[in-house]
């Protein structure tokens, strides 16, 4: 089995990373449940800046 001779740096590693993640899934997007827009997941509704059913930030 092939040893590496150098170590690979974090910037290498992750950007390696970040590149192949494109490629697994793509985008959900879920609906707003006060507006009914559509919305990723995890992310305040950009246009009633509702949360969970809560209004934040401006």
């Amino acid at each position: 089995m092939g040893v590496p001779k150098k170590r690979t740096s974090k910037m290498r590693r992750d950007r390696r990373r970040a590149a192949n993640n494109n490629l697994r899934s793509a985008v959900q997007v879920t609906k707003c449940s006060n507006c009914k827009e559509p919305v990723m997941p995890h992310r305040a509704c950009a246009s009633c800046n509702n949360y969970k059913g809560r209004e934040v930030g401006a």
